[in-house]
C-alpha cells in the first residue's frame, strides 16, 4: 500500500535539487520513468537514493521528443540516471509492449546522455490505482496521478534492491 504522504502532492516548484544542494557534495538523483503509449508517469529519488517521490505526468510524445515540458523536468531535477519500468508477462517474459517501451526508454537515455536501467513494473499501475482508491479518489481524480505513482512505486522497489546490491544487469534490468 503506497503511504498517505506519497498521495500529497506538491506542485513541482515547490521542491527541487536545486534547492537541496549542500556544499560541494554532488547529489545524485535518479529519474523513473513509466513509459505508456499516450502518458509517462516521472518519479524522481532522494540524493540519498532512499525515497521515490512522484513528479508529474507528460504526454510519452514529449518526452520522447525532449520537448521543453520534460527538458524543464530535467534541468529542474538533474538525473544522472534514467530507471525505466519494463512491463514484463506475468511469467516474466518479454512481450511486444515491452520492446516498445525499452525502444523509447533507449530514445530518452541517449537525448539525454545518461546511463538507462530497467526496471520490473509488473503490477505497479495497478497497485497505484488500489492505493488511490483506498484514500478516496475517484476514478476521474486518478487520471493523471496513476502513471507518477506507479513510477515511484517501481522506482522505490528498485532502490530498495540496489541498497540491498540485488539490481541485476541486462542491459540492466532488475
Amino acid at each position: 500500500m503506497l503511504p498517505a504522504s506519497m498521495l500529497r502532492l506538491r506542485p513541482l516548484a515547490s521542491f527541487s535539487r536545486k534547492q537541496a544542494t549542500v556544499g560541494k557534495d554532488a547529489l545524485v538523483r535518479i529519474m523513473a520513468l513509466d513509459i505508456g503509449k499516450v502518458r509517462c508517469g516521472i518519479a524522481i529519488s532522494d540524493p540519498q537514493e532512499k525515497i521515490a517521490t512522484p513528479l508529474c505526468v507528460l504526454p510519452t510524445e514529449e518526452v520522447r521528443a525532449y520537448a521543453p515540458s520534460f527538458r524543464r523536468v530535467c534541468e529542474d531535477w538533474e538525473p544522472e540516471l534514467i530507471v525505466s519500468g519494463l512491463p514484463l508477462t506475468m511469467g516474466g517474459a518479454k512481450g511486444p509492449q515491452a520492446r516498445a517501451i525499452r525502444e523509447v526508454a533507449q530514445q530518452v537515455s541517449s537525448k539525454l546522455g545518461l546511463p538507462l536501467e530497467f526496471s520490473d513494473e509488473r503490477l505497479s499501475s495497478s497497485d497505484a490505482k488500489r492505493s488511490l482508491r483506498e484514500q478516496g479518489f475517484s476514478e476521474k481524480e486518478m487520471r493523471g496521478k496513476v502513471d507518477m505513482i506507479a513510477a515511484s512505486l517501481f522506482l522505490q522497489s528498485w532502490l530498495g534492491k540496489r541498497a540491498a546490491g540485488s539490481v541485476k544487469g541486462e542491459a540492466n534490468e532488475s
